[in-house]
């Protein structure tokens, strides 16, 4: 099928990734990848936002994300998936976008605060944390963006407001230079947008409560029985509430098909299974569906020579896009564009 849309998404290399991630962007990545032109990107600029001090542990970072990436599904023939820092027009258009942006849009982006009261225990620490580079991060995620002119950005819910900074930071370009370039990027949210945690609350890998797409059978069934469930339902005879249950019923729901969800649903309102045994099954549901995301994944890490040739395939491919991006923003703005020698003659034709 021809593609009609261009797609752009990326995730930060700050470890393995876990289920939300699968469930809340990586589904979208590999439906779309066959109907439309996708762009995904290794953000490890953006890692270093927030853990500059550990730069060290990028590159195995960017292997292991590039791992679960292609282990779900991601085809490096169908979409090209390449590292930020490795196409250096991205850093240009950021740049560029920077000059347009207002301060105060940039102060006032709620997710941006969330992450400075996330880094620090006081404003003391507030201050030393909230580093040039991450008051920037809106900028340079538009940048991402915008490089690849991303008309969808299959996200997870909580990175809403970013793309609405994109749309905001577009919509200002277009106005000042009176041009159509950049589209308005809109985004796409899977069936699961966002899916809980161990404890109820939003699933992340530095809260402990995950469960990782690279984790073994035996790690993921340990996990699972963590999960909370319906507070209100005290012993097993009672009846229970599935809309109470704040972990494995929205699994269930993103995992089960519609009759094994009757099934859930009429077994634990009628008190016919315990939450110990209903989550026993859900451990096992999440086993099945992952094991083959986790069997190739083994493989592709006895071959890092062959993740190694897909990202180099991939950020040449970036780059010509980002190259030709760059050089038409830079018409647009009417500034020097050295790849163009006609700049220069028009230049002295106005001395």
């Amino acid at each position: 099928m021809t593609a009609t849309k261009r797609i752009m998404s990326g995730m930060r290399p700050t470890g393995r990734l876990h289920l939300g991630h699968y469930f809340g962007a990586l589904l979208n990545w590999v439906d779309f990848q066959s109907r439309y032109e996708s762009y995904h990107s290794i953000v490890d600029w953006h890692a270093l936002t927030t853990k500059y001090q550990d730069s060290h542990l990028v590159p195995q970072d960017i292997f292991e994300i590039t791992l679960d990436w292609l282990a779900v599904g991601l085809d490096p023939e169908q979409a090209t998936i390449y590292v930020q820092s490795a196409i250096p027009e991205i850093a240009e258009v950021h740049l560029l976008l920077s000059m347009i942006t207002p301060q105060n849009w940039v102060e006032r982006e709620p997710t941006l605060k969330d992450m400075v009261r996330m880094l620090a225990q006081d404003e003391a620490e507030a201050r030393e944390k909230a580093t040039y580079g991450l008051l920037g991060y809106p900028v340079l995620m538009s940048a991402d963006i915008l490089t690849f002119k991303g008309e969808l950005v299959p996200v997870g819910k909580d990175q809403e407001s970013h793309l609405e900074f994109a749309r905001k930071v577009a919509r200002r370009f277009n106005h000042i230079y009176s041009t159509e370039f950049f589209p308005e990027p809109k985004p796409e949210f899977t069936e699961t947008p966002l899916l809980k945690g161990m404890d109820g609350m939003k699933m992340g890998k530095s809260y402990g409560n995950d469960i990782k797409i690279a984790d073994t059978a035996d790690e993921t069934i340990k996990k699972v029985k963590t999960m909370v469930t319906d507070r209100t339902r005290i012993a097993k005879a009672d009846p229970g509430h599935v809309d109470l249950c704040e972990v494995p019923w929205p699994w269930y729901k993103a995992l089960a098909d519609e009759e094994l969800r009757k099934t859930v649903k009429d077994e634990c309102e009628n008190a016919k299974i315990g939450c110990v045994d209903c989550k026993k099954r859900l451990g096992g549901l999440i086993v099945d569906k992952f094991a083959p995301f986790r069997e190739k994944r083994e493989e592709l890490a006895k071959n890092p020579d062959r993740v190694f040739e897909i990202i180099q395939y991939g950020n040449e491919n970036a780059r010509k896009v980002a190259s030709q991006t760059l050089s038409q923003m830079r018409d647009i703005m009417g500034m020097p564009n050295w790849n163009k020698k006609q700049w220069f003659n028009t230049a002295r034709m106005k001395v």
